[in-house]
């Protein structure tokens, strides 16, 4: 009797925790998602060579390999790809533990440049801020546009982005999670209410 109390406990919480996920993109929305983005990219970007996009660490690096490959496809030529760790330049640094460190891997001159920033999940703004000024570190670029999939709200900076993938009202206490091939995941992106 015991085991089949603490198996319908089991299966409720499991309920709960599933109940609490909510849809927003699966792999089809994500997909027309990206390529809708790469081509308001290509609209904005008349000279292809000046190009590059760099996807934020951790979330961001699978979107711009993406992007970059729908780019490339549209353009007919590659389109330079990195990643960006932030973590040194946050202004929460004294707030938070230590800070997993992720490779930077900037394989080009950003001097110049239209870097396309892309990340996961626009939300108080402060990663993007971090983003740029660790962008500075590797040269003055011409220009920087901000691709996001999911713009959240709640802003605490000026910063808004050029690329939206799907604009998701939220309380602050909810979160958006972004679950990518890339990263093991299965493209999909949910809403986790508390």
């Amino acid at each position: 009797m015991l085991s089949t109390e603490i198996g319908s406990a089991m299966e409720v919480s499991t309920f709960k925790s599933m109940d609490s996920r909510v849809p927003i993109l699966d792999a089809n929305s994500l997909s027309r998602v990206l390529s809708r983005m790469a081509h308001e990219i290509a609209e904005r970007n008349a000279v292809v060579s000046d190009v590059v996009i760099v996807g934020v660490q951790r979330g961001g690096v699978g979107l711009a390999d993406r992007l970059g490959g729908l780019l490339g496809t549209i353009w007919g030529q590659p389109i330079p790809t990195g990643s960006l760790d932030v973590g040194m330049h946050r202004d929460d640094l004294n707030h938070r533990g230590a800070h997993e460190i992720y490779p930077t891997r900037i394989p080009f001159d950003v001097t110049g440049k239209t870097v396309v920033l892309a990340d996961d999940v626009l939300f108080s703004g402060r990663t993007i801020r971090a983003a740029m000024d660790s962008l500075n570190d590797f040269g003055r670029p011409k220009a920087i546009q901000l691709a996001v999939l999911v713009d959240r709200g709640h802003r605490q900076l000026p910063i808004q982005p050029d690329f939206v993938g799907k604009n998701v009202r939220t309380s602050p206490e909810e979160r958006i999670r972004v679950e990518l091939k890339e990263s093991g995941g299965d493209d999909l992106v949910f809403l986790e209410k508390t």
